[in-house]
């Protein structure tokens, strides 16, 4: 089955998805991180530059059967080799050159690799951290404050298409994206809503769930800490998965 259909599922049966961010760019952290890849249920591999992207994907399928997704963060990153591609558009980018001209360049080869391809609306808002995706777009986060805005940016993106819209505060950020602005924003959406940023406590990744996010990435915590992950893991089935099986 595709992996948006398994996405899709969970998202019907209110049933959460905890995925973690790998960085292709740092290929000596996947020991260290390889007794936990089985934990989450996916794994996204993106970073800055993205040159050892195959090299990873292959360490990746070493430690685990859980499904790979390419979360791109340029054109360099793509190989067939993952499970998925998040063909994902930066819909507050400031130019055509970050808006389109990337998928241009490399759509027809995503084409022939025969790929997964899921096309995902990204929207950058203000973690009160410059973070790597608005020095590499220069894009401008839109302040959290903003709802509404951030409303009419994800509810264009669903009418544009796109399968998965994921509201971002950028990597290491202070302040993850609020429980209001996701509240406000799930209320406006019919695709699966994806949240990361600054997720680094339980906690917050239960605030993130409760609020209406379907889907929750934890990156730069897990890179430092991946031993949490089963914490994150745990508290997830407890609060989640349980509660679904037990109304069934």
């Amino acid at each position: 089955m595709a992996i948006i259909h398994d996405i899709l599922s969970a998202k019907k049966t209110a049933r959460k998805l905890l995925v973690v961010l790998v960085d292709p760019d740092k290929p000596a952290t996947i020991e260290a991180l390889s007794p936990y890849l089985s934990l989450p249920d996916l794994i996204f591999v993106g970073g800055s530059t993205g040159a050892q992207t195959e090299t990873c994907v292959a360490q990746l399928r070493q430690h685990t059967s859980r499904p790979i997704l390419l979360f791109p963060g340029n054109i360099s990153q793509f190989t067939p080799s993952a499970d998925a591609l998040l063909f994902l558009t930066l819909l507050n980018a400031n130019t055509p050159e970050v808006l389109i001209y990337p998928h241009i360049q490399v759509a027809q080869q995503v084409l022939r690799s025969g790929i997964e391809t899921i096309p995902m609306g990204y929207i950058l808002v203000d973690g009160e951290r410059k973070s790597s995706v608005e020095i590499a777009t220069n894009c401008t986060p839109i302040p959290q404050n903003e709802i509404d805005k951030v409303i009419s940016v994800a509810v264009a993106g669903q009418l544009l298409g796109k399968s998965l819209i994921y509201i971002e505060a950028g990597s290491g950020a202070q302040t993850p994206v609020s429980a209001d602005l996701i509240r406000a924003v799930r209320a406006q959406l019919q695709v699966p809503l994806i949240v990361g940023g600054g997720i680094c406590t339980p906690d917050a990744m239960i605030r993130a769930f409760d609020a209406g996010a379907d889907i929750v990435v934890i990156g730069n915590h897990f890179e430092q800490y991946p031993d949490e992950i089963a914490d994150f893991v745990r508290i997830k089935q407890e609060k989640y998965d349980e509660s679904i099986t037990h109304c069934q």
